[in-house]
């Protein structure tokens, strides 16, 4: 086993290096990585991405939002959230987390913390989760990741989740929210992240020499490549959900306005507005305006600019209005 050290807290570039070493690194090793992410929303391969976070968050802490290559529910990182990775031969066709857990909580019990795989994907300490788990399979090779909830802002960890759930009919898969916690809780003495960290990489090799790769900078460069023309990318992030609806109204002094979209493919096919205000214009050429524009907040916001909402709505701001697209 080989460990490649990764002092990045680049989320996007986490995610590349995990592809990389799956697809490009020698098929005959198996690598481990240990790594942490800046405060982002890391959503699940299948999973519609609007319905996962809780936008005005997420705006308003400039947290990332990457798509990843596993399947399972949306998470959140931050800097006191550790998170592991093994690339390894496949062995069956069928996911197998054990095989991959069971080191982590070995790990675990030598620190003094009882920990256990829970269900299909989670590992708790007392009946409360502290990691989710997924897999991915490219042809022989399996890629295992978790995450370790050590010293995590569980405020955070709940708050850019938190999702009204009345507002989505979507044919995505939705988060599992559960009870949670950190391990630093229940250590019987007092570790940093980084100790924590040094100590599990000591048990995961069992005590022999931590052998490490070093990626070579034409590699970085590569991954730097794979970065930015994929998970740095609208199309990953967000162009990649399921199709879902999304209906939200306000009260301003123009009176009520109602949006209802319908999203697919993170472009909007449908539009209506409804409500109880006062135009100067028909609100359809302003639905039709907006159908087929790419559901980002950066592109709605620079056509409702242009149409003038005051012409359409009255008393009410461009801001006013696009906060009625996102939840």
């Amino acid at each position: 086993m080989l460990y490649i050290p990764n002092a990045c807290h680049d989320p996007h570039y986490n995610l590349a290096l995990e592809e990389y070493v799956l697809k490009r690194l020698s098929p005959q090793e198996t690598y481990v990585l240990l790594w942490q992410n800046e405060p982002s929303v890391i959503v699940g391969r299948f999973q519609n991405t609007p319905a996962e976070i809780n936008h005005d968050f997420i705006k308003s802490r400039g947290i990332h939002v990457v798509r990843r290559m596993t399947g399972g529910g949306a998470v959140y990182h931050d800097l006191g959230n550790l998170n592991f990775t093994f690339i390894a031969n496949k062995q069956n066709a069928q996911l197998d987390f054990r095989r991959f857990t069971e080191p982590v909580v070995q790990a675990l019990a030598q620190m003094g913390v009882t920990a256990e795989l829970s269900g299909r994907n989670d590992l708790t300490i007392e009946g409360k989760k502290f990691s989710g788990n997924a897999q991915y399979h490219d042809k022989n090779r399996t890629m295992h990741h978790g995450t370790l909830l050590f010293a995590a802002n569980l405020d955070d960890v709940q708050a850019a989740l938190r999702v009204k759930e009345e507002k989505f009919v979507s044919k995505g898969v939705k988060s599992v929210r559960s009870r949670i916690t950190n391990i630093s809780e229940h250590l019987p003495q007092s570790f940093s992240l980084e100790e924590f960290r040094e100590n599990l990489l000591v048990h995961l090799f069992q005590g022999e020499p931590v052998r490490k790769y070093h990626l070579s900078s034409e590699e970085v460069a590569e991954i730097k490549d794979l970065r930015d023309k994929k998970y740095h990318t609208w199309d990953w992030n967000y162009g990649q959900s399921p199709r879902f609806n999304l209906q939200k109204s306000g009260r301003f002094l123009c009176g009520g306005i109602e949006v209802c979209i319908q999203v697919e493919t993170g472009i909007i096919r449908g539009c209506k507005i409804y409500g109880d205000f006062f135009s100067n214009e028909d609100i359809e050429n302003l639905e039709q305006r907006i159908v087929g524009l790419r559901y980002e907040e950066a592109i709605l916001s620079e056509v409702l600019q242009q149409e003038s909402v005051e012409r359409y709505f009255g008393q009410v701001s461009t801001e006013e209005v696009l906060e009625l697209f996102f939840a």
